[in-house]
């Protein structure tokens, strides 16, 4: 069965481009029948809060990406812990005890020399006795894990065959001095225990990928099917990183972004299928094939999501609204009247409140100087409210006899002066709902 995973760390908010690697990898799991897994990732015990916590779910399930169930690692150090004991018991374990400064000294000496900056294994030549002097003046050390020198190879579901030679990676840091599980050794553990079959994730993941893969191989498990995802840049195709606490998935929730806009752009941005507004998720996972997907950067702009989700809300009934149209303080039995006028013109839910003020309040008028006798003599003969479907069309026709006017030098001083707008709804449907007309003077 396919089985999938979304990781996050508990240490801040979901953003534009931790929700691609989720949505693709519910998409995956739910077009197979599979299970898709939550896993919080909150090995850091001085940043993971059960607030982000909180927050992460509250935001998946805004987005209607549900999970079969959830994983915490904080809940399986021990595992964590036998799985260390098997990889020292095999050799493939060995303790460190190099300070950041030794390290970065030891980086650019070899960078000057011409040589990759990879770390020596200097560690391995230390004695039981060297070691232990080193803890007592130091404490513990930390613990790498000793990758064997090989070319590790794998088809990558977006990337298509990578290699790369271990030898030109630093055998990578599993277990930190002071005891805390790093994101390899725990993540493995748990692809592996939990019978993970794919994994998508983003393409500054490819080195740790192939790392993960020896380590995967060393336990004894399956390596899932890996796939690599394009990052996203702003616009002008600049780094993102800088911009994401701006795009957090809770700030465009406020903004007004319907979901189903977000996950239309971002479940087909970086393929070669055309951005279409859906309807739900069962509607874009049968058109997501990750092997349409590309490598090169993809450009994100947060002002894609209001035409999408303008599109959205134009094509949805009175009751996927109903409550957004009361909270505007629509009466009941205006609701569907209401919605129908507005609908087409609207970005967010967040506009209905505008029209509804403008209707039941009147609009400020928009009269230029040389209408305004012509707009004096129209209010004259407007007659008084309530208005009704052939107002409009009565009210025009008895304007133009007695002005002359006519086309658009009789029709948009007309609505300047009632909605205070050069555009919006069709006159005729929206005359019913006006309550008061400030252009009377």
């Amino acid at each position: 069965m396919t089985t999938t995973r979304f990781a996050p760390s508990p240490t801040g908010y979901i953003h534009v481009g931790n929700l691609r690697t989720a949505l693709m990898n519910h998409l995956i799991a739910r077009k197979a029948g599979g299970t898709f897994i939550l896993r919080i990732d909150d090995t850091d015990p001085e940043r993971s809060k059960q607030e982000y916590v909180d927050a992460i779910q509250q935001d998946l399930e805004w987005l209607g990406l549900t999970w079969d169930r959830v994983e915490k690692q904080s809940d399986r150090l021990e595992r964590y812990e036998e799985a260390a004991q098997q990889l020292r018991d095999m050799g493939r374990f060995y303790e460190c005890f190099e300070t950041p400064t030794e390290l970065d000294l030891k980086r650019k000496k070899q960078l000057n020399m011409g040589k990759p900056p990879v770390y020596d294994r200097s560690a391995l030549g230390l004695s039981d006795a060297d070691k232990d002097k080193l803890r007592a003046e130091r404490g513990s050390g930390h613990w790498r894990f000793k990758l064997d020198h090989e070319r590790i190879e794998w088809e990558d579901g977006i990337l298509g065959h990578r290699s790369i030679d271990a030898a030109s990676v630093s055998d990578p840091v599993l277990i930190k001095g002071d005891g805390q599980f790093l994101y390899t050794l725990a993540s493995v553990c748990d692809d592996i225990d939990f019978g993970i079959t794919d994994v998508v994730r983003g393409s500054d993941h490819v080195t740790n990928t192939a790392t993960q893969i020896q380590i995967i191989e060393a336990l004894g498990g399956g390596v899932p099917n890996f796939a690599h995802h394009s990052l996203l840049t702003g616009p002008q195709g600049e780094a993102l990183s800088k911009r994401l606490g701006t795009l957090a998935l809770r700030d465009l929730r406020e903004a007004g972004v319907e979901p189903m806009a977000l996950l239309s752009l971002m479940a087909r941005l970086g393929s070669s299928d055309p951005v279409e507004i859906r309807n739900d998720l069962a509607e874009i996972a049968d058109g997501f094939e990750l092997s349409h997907f590309g490598a090169a950067p993809t450009k994100f702009d947060v002002q894609d999501l209001y035409p999408l989700t303008a599109k959205y809300l134009h094509e949805q009934p009175l009751s996927a609204v109903a409550a957004d149209v009361a909270a505007a303080g629509v009466p009941d039995d205006l609701a569907e009247r209401f919605w129908q006028v507005t609908r087409e013109n609207i970005t967010t839910r967040k506009d209905l409140k505008g029209w509804w003020e403008l209707f039941a309040n009147g609009a400020e008028p928009e009269i230029a100087d040389e209408d305004k006798e012509f707009i004096a003599e129209a209010m004259k003969l407007l007659p008084e409210g309530p208005f009704d479907d052939e107002t409009w069309g009565k009210w025009t026709s008895e304007v133009k006899a007695a002005t002359g006017r006519k086309g658009k030098g009789l029709f948009m001083p007309l609505r300047k002066a009632l909605t205070g707008q050069g555009s919006g709804p069709d006159m005729l449907a929206l005359m019913p709902l006006l309550q008061v007309v400030k252009a009377r003077g």
